[in-house]
């Protein structure tokens, strides 16, 4: 079974965990290391489109998400962000919850990772961020489930 983000599917493999309403994948162009993605189920552009109970869904994940790969990538800090439309920087149309463990040193500026976010997915030539392989995200995305289960 493969999960709809937007006009993308995802194979399971990427995706390291499941709700009821919600699922967490790996970034295949992360800004730092630990860069996921937590998503509901059901495919909807805009965060006011949620229902109640995936609003309340997608941010209990998304904080147990968040507390997972800040452990894991040795973070002191999370990045959680939501570019909620096109003029926010909105590339998928699917509501989607960045998550970013943070640490200090991890970029030049502090708040040049909006910067990055929005660059994200535009495959823009002058970010440092690059996409990667499938077995990469596959390895990252075992390693992450192993919390969950």
């Amino acid at each position: 079974m493969s999960f709809r983000f937007g006009q993308h599917l995802i194979k399971p493999s990427v995706v390291f965990l499941k709700t009821e309403l919600s699922f967490a994948l790996v970034n295949r162009k992360p800004v730092v290391p630990g860069h996921v993605l937590v998503c509901p189920l059901r495919p909807v552009e805009r965060f006011r489109d949620l229902n109640p109970e995936e609003v309340v869904d997608l941010f209990q994940t998304t904080q147990m998400v968040g507390n997972v790969v800040e452990k894991h990538f040795c973070g002191t800090s999370l990045t959680i962000s939501i570019q909620d439309g096109p003029e926010a920087g909105q590339t998928v149309k699917h509501v989607h919850v960045h998550v970013l463990p943070r640490k200090v040193g991890d970029l030049s500026r502090n708040d040049s990772v909006y910067d990055e976010l929005d660059r994200h997915d535009k495959g823009e030539e002058d970010s440092p961020v690059k996409w990667r392989s499938e077995d990469e995200m596959e390895a990252e995305a075992a390693s992450l489930k192993k919390y969950f289960q």
